[in-house]
């Protein structure tokens, strides 16, 4: 039916709290996973649309995010609008039962709109102004973009608000990718109205800012400025201070562009791509998560020994920001990328396996970047759903494949992970922290040493769920907390009654030095948490990049190490430094409570291989064990989903040979069938078991490699 026909019907439908967001209005099928990509028809000419659709039904694609970076064709002029090929490409997939998550298409700016207000275009801490020519060239705080963003967001959400293919509106583009941190004199005005918010006055300002130090105190609002490049280390709660501006500015961006949406087309759903993976870092993406219907993340895999590590812990985190309801993986690549120095394809097996592993951590949705291999332009070389080598190919094979593996596992769609026993602590702000200037060690990297955690857990056969520090604790009878570096007393308090409650405690160096203004708790590290963990540091002991320290449990240390007193007589060493500045001194600790929990100290850095050694035995001693037979640990990530009836264990082969399970009950949904009552599980396979809830899939025996 023709768009011009739609616009007068109105399509009822339940709330969006009332309904699972994947499903399209018109659809009375049963709710299935959500498959496709991002579909961008503006790069091809018209004969290839009906190529698309036939080939999307043929891989089973269900829904495709369209117009993301469509502002200068829509928009040609301040005074020209065109919507005829939008309308068309809306219809097109409306037809052949393709949903759409509409994007506002506010993400790249058109050149028009810079030529004429060059003023919305970012300045760098140097004071440089970025040109166009690329992409999100605009300042978040700047009046004038806003105006003219919205106004294509009303316009947009106006033509389409009864289109029958619009499940979802989509905000820009993953915000804040190339333009988090604005230092221009709109980003200055923002920043002082935010800082009064904040502190009130400016007497309150000068105090968290300790601007009694280099001679810094402010008498106006108006001398306030960002922290632009200065002769020497700016004030670092200034620098804090903007971190959180800077998240807080886009966040109020986005509210803008969904009070908009919401206002015209209270009925659609909206969420906008997070980037939950790697170094991005400058969004706090569980604050954001409320402003949104939706969670939606981008992740793109990073080559190295902790490749699949740091894929399964970005997609554990995005299910805690999500608040453990069904998220939408909303980008991943099909095989390589094009933004890293090398770009390697993916391996056989590995598609369909990266996507799993997100689906496994409660993604009800899997898309790509994107559906069909772009032929020019900056990401050319980005692999795609329909490569340039065209459909007769091994991706396309293994994406069709993967949309008929996705069909299989319908069952388990609006199902939640089910809480590990286990947690791990991750914080925004120590890692903004931590990473700053003028530290102890320039050398430290926040999320490695989270990530080497994670790794910990996988290597163990240990279920462990990634939450942020606002997370209740309380049921989790272990929570490794590393480099948790910002603790208010507020958070301190938390985690000294979780400790007292029964709950067992693992942190690390550089944890509980400061609170949230940047101030050293004083009398002596790890500040905050030192009563709580029985010990006393008077002075750190960070080392060079080239050294490292040897413990007497068989370890080694590298990157830091505490001169570590014991102030309490249930503190007991788990391990002791042998050489280095530190020799005989505690470098494992753990104090044990009365009331039956516990808090253990880590005081270096043992690294993805060292630390199970450590991590094993803290486990052991909160009751915490695999639930994985022992000849697979480490060799298959386990990640259970439940519903009212029935557990749903994905089972992941991390590695490049078959792993076999010599005794396996309950259903394949997906994978390999069994055989004579075990299973094998092919490298880099998935095998998805459906059991009764309570039941496991492993009631005897054990498995070997």
């Amino acid at each position: 039916m023709p768009y011009s026909h739609l616009v007068s019907e109105r399509i009822i439908m339940t709330p969006a709290s009332e309904r699972h967001w994947l499903r399209p209005p018109s659809d009375d099928r049963p709710t299935r996973f959500a498959y496709g990509a991002d579909y961008n028809p503006e790069q091809w000419p018209r004969e290839v649309w009906k190529e698309d659709v036939r080939l999307m039904r043929e891989a089973g694609v269900t829904i495709v995010s369209v117009a993301i970076f469509s502002w200068a064709r829509l928009q040609p002029a301040e005074d020209r609008w065109d919507f005829a090929w939008l309308d068309e490409v809306l219809d097109l997939l409306h037809d052949n039962g393709i949903a759409v998550d509409l994007a506002t298409a506010t993400a790249s700016p058109p050149p028009w709109l810079t030529t004429l207000h060059p003023e919305i275009l970012p300045v760098t801490h140097t004071g440089e102004t970025l040109s166009q020519g690329a992409r999100q060239h605009w300042r978040p705080t700047s009046p004038v973009f806003r105006t003219y963003a919205l106004r294509l967001v009303e316009t947009m959400a106006t033509r389409y608000a009864d289109h029958p293919a619009v499940v979802a509106w989509h905000i820009s583009n993953e915000l804040g990718c190339h333009n988090i941190y604005d230092y221009s004199d709109d980003a200055a005005r923002a920043f002082r109205d935010w800082l009064r918010s904040r502190y009130g006055t400016l007497d309150e300002l000068n105090r968290a800012w300790a601007t009694s130090f280099w001679s810094q105190y402010y008498g106006e609002w108006d001398q306030i400025q960002p922290p632009r490049l200065a002769a020497s280390h700016a004030n670092p709660t200034q620098q804090l201070d903007f971190k959180r501006f800077s998240s807080d500015a886009l966040k109020d961006y986005l509210r803008a562009e969904r009070d908009v949406l919401r206002r015209i087309t209270p009925r659609i759903p909206v969420t906008t791509n997070f980037m939950v993976m790697g170094e991005t870092r400058g969004m706090n993406y569980p604050d954001w998560a409320e402003e949104i219907d939706f969670v939606s993340n981008d992740h793109y895999a990073h080559p190295g020994p902790q490749r699949l590590d740091e894929l399964s812990f970005s997609a554990a985190l995005t299910h805690s920001i999500a608040g453990g309801r069904p998220w939408f993986l909303m980008e991943h690549s099909t095989s390589a990328v094009n933004w890293q120095p090398v770009n390697v394809a993916k391996r056989e097996g590995e598609l369909a396996r990266d996507s799993l592993v997100h689906v496994a951590h409660g993604a009800d949705a899997v898309c790509f970047f994107q559906w069909r291999q772009s032929a020019a332009g900056a990401e050319k070389h980005h692999s795609a759903m329909v490569p340039h080598a065209g459909p007769d190919s091994e991706v396309f094979r293994a994406v069709a494949a993967l949309g008929r593996t996705l069909e299989a596992l319908t069952p388990v769609t609006g199902s939640v992970r089910e809480p590990a026993r286990a947690a791990l602590v991750y914080d925004w702000e120590s890692w903004w922290a931590v990473e700053r200037d003028s530290q102890p060690s320039s050398l430290l990297r926040y999320r490695q040493e989270a990530l080497d955690w994670y790794s910990a857990f996988l290597a163990l056969g240990v279920r462990v769920d990634v939450v942020t520090t606002t997370a209740d604790l309380t049921g989790y009878d272990f929570v490794a907390a590393p480099v948790l570096h910002v603790v208010p007393q507020a958070l301190a308090g938390r985690l000294d009654a979780y400790v007292r409650g029964g709950g067992h405690l693992a942190t690390t160096y550089y944890s509980g030095v400061v609170d949230e203004n940047d101030h050293v708790h004083l009398g002596g590290y790890p500040g905050a948490l030192r009563d709580l963990l029985g010990i006393r540091i008077e002075e750190f002991g960070p080392l060079q990049e080239d050294v490292d320290v040897r413990l007497d449990n068989g370890l080694t240390g590298t990157l830091w190490t505490d001169r570590i007193d014991l102030t309490d007589s249930g503190v007991t060493v788990l391990a002791r430094y042998e050489d280095g500045d530190q020799a005989g001194r505690p470098a494992v600790t753990r104090r044990a409570l009365e009331e039956g929990g516990s808090a253990a100290y880590v005081s270096t850095r043992l690294g993805s291989h060292g630390l199970p050694d450590v991590l094993g035995p803290l486990l052991s001693g909160a009751g915490v064990l695999s639930e994985l037979p022992v000849g697979v640990r480490g060799q298959v990530e386990l990640t259970v989903r439940t519903d009212d009836s029935h557990a749903y264990w994905f089972l992941v082969n991390r590695t490049d040979e078959p792993v076999v399970f010599e005794a396996v009950d309950g259903e394949v949904l997906s994978g390999p069938s069994p055989a004579g009552g075990g299973l094998v599980l092919p490298s880099r396979g998935v095998a998805v078991l459906r059991v009764a809830s309570g039941a496991t899939p492993f009631p005897h025996g054990q498995a070997t490699a």
